[in-house]
């Protein structure tokens, strides 16, 4: 039984990338990299895909944060401050589950982010919910990236 990890998804399967993961024995983020190279123009965003899915219990969270080096270097931000990747986001119809970085560029010059470079990382922690909640008695998870409302 498989309990959290990450997979490559379906289309970018034979590209080469790599499954994010942790550099030291006491680094908490799995390291994201992207899976394209994408060019973000200054006081623009992108979604920038990472070619990757991950899985987890029903009762984790996957949360995404900017990279140290790509917010100080070349002046990036996530552009909802910190990502969530819900449980059920994982295997969805519409995309598979695959986990794109929204980058802001703050800065005031074009910024390249090539194929394979490191750009955010992941930290897998459980949550809570309140009494009486019912949220996991409604349907499944139909559509992909922001498909939980407006």
């Amino acid at each position: 039984m498989k309990t959290r990890g990450f997979e490559i998804v379906s289309m970018y399967e034979s590209t080469g990338i790599h499954l994010p993961e942790r550099k030291t024995g006491a680094s908490t983020g799995y390291d994201f990299a992207a899976a394209e190279s994408v060019e973000i123009q200054a006081g623009e965003g992108c979604l920038v895909p990472t070619g990757v899915k991950a899985y987890m219990q029903p009762d984790e969270v996957l949360l995404i944060y900017i990279r140290s080096s790509a917010a100080l270097k070349k002046h990036l931000m996530l552009m909802n401050s910190v990502g969530v990747i819900d449980a059920d986001y994982y295997g969805n119809a519409e995309n598979e589950g695959h986990i794109f970085i929204p980058l802001y560029n703050y800065g005031t010059e074009a910024v390249h982010i090539a194929a394979g470079e490191r750009i955010a990382q992941g930290i897998f922690t459980h949550y809570l919910t309140v009494d009486g909640d019912t949220a996991g008695h409604g349907g499944a998870r139909s559509g992909g990236f922001g498909s939980t409302g407006s």
